[in-house]
């Protein structure tokens, strides 16, 4: 009786080792991404999702004749930028509402940036994002030269991408992580869509110093809060991301234009991709940051003094 026993046991985990063995294998062969050490392989991803016509949807304008960019940035481009950091996370993280929000959060930010939409421009100023992918008057070339990332001869380095980059060190640590000689070749973000969303996403979920959050993790909530920042009003959700990257340009001055640009874009994206504007309010997001001090103020107390 001892060794039947034995024997059903042996069988009932051989089969469980089957099926766990099964699910992985499923898992790996239905995403669209190498799966090889990511914990997020099993989940939709964001062509899952976000598909073409909600891309559309989203810029309508953005190959208007009056745009700048016209028929530069595309979804192609978009989804193809995103497979090295939908395994980091980005898009992949938590349920599918969570999944969708994220990817409406960082295209809010990209909209806003890049849109020449202003008052009443047909469709709305909201359907005006991706209109461009340079700064059109630079005030100066953006080189501050350093040990690390050296300006390169002729190079110029204003504004270009879906997130505008500025200066040569960050186009020298933005290249690094995307392994892109950006640094040389600047240029290449308004040449190449693909390389121009890769950029943008780098800067999303990158923290900009150690022991600070990227803006993915300080919306989708791997975050948590010191009591520093809690006193700071800094809390997970959209407005800390507004935080992370402009700091005090645009947070900690109240109710400003420059921020409600931004959360309307966001909110506007929501709608459009089905999820609902509401849902971001009502899911304690921390849309603004409106009150929130900033991680990295660009004036200290004495230099406001002086």
């Amino acid at each position: 009786m001892g060794i039947k026993w034995v024997f059903m046991i042996m069988v009932v985990i051989s089969v469980v080792s089957v099926n766990v063995e099964a699910k992985e294998k499923l898992c790996t062969s239905t995403n669209k991404w190498e799966c090889k050490n990511s914990i997020y392989c099993c989940n939709q991803t964001i062509s899952d999702f976000f598909q073409s016509y909600q891309f559309e949807n989203l810029f309508s304008k953005r190959n208007a004749p009056t745009a700048q960019a016209v028929g530069f940035y595309d979804y192609q481009s978009f989804i193809t930028a995103s497979i090295d950091f939908q395994r980091l996370g980005f898009g992949t993280t938590g349920g599918k509402k969570m999944q969708m929000k994220e990817v409406a959060a960082f295209l809010g930010h990209v909209g806003a940036k890049s849109s020449c939409g202003y008052g009443v421009a047909t469709g709305g100023p909201l359907a005006w994002g991706l209109c461009y992918k340079r700064e059109m008057s630079p005030s100066q070339s953006y080189c501050r030269d350093g040990y690390l990332y050296p300006c390169a001869p002729g190079a110029e380095y204003y504004g270009r991408g879906a997130l505008p980059v500025y200066w040569n060190f960050n186009y020298g640590a933005i290249g690094d992580g995307i392994k892109v000689d950006l640094l040389n070749h600047p240029e290449y973000l308004e040449q190449n869509a693909t390389i121009a969303f890769q950029a943008a996403m780098w800067k999303w979920m990158t923290p900009i110093k150690k022991n600070q959050p990227s803006p993915h993790q300080a919306f989708v909530g791997d975050w948590k809060p010191t009591k520093n920042d809690t006193l700071a009003k800094r809390l997970p959700g959209f407005g800390t991301t507004m935080n992370i990257l402009y700091g005090d340009q645009i947070c900690g001055q109240g109710d400003i234009d420059d921020m409600n640009v931004i959360v309307s874009h966001y909110r506007y994206y929501l709608d459009l991709m089905g999820v609902g504007a509401a849902d971001a309010a009502t899911d304690n997001d921390n849309l603004s940051c409106a009150e929130q001090q900033a991680f990295n103020p660009t004036k200290t107390e004495k230099d406001a003094s002086s």
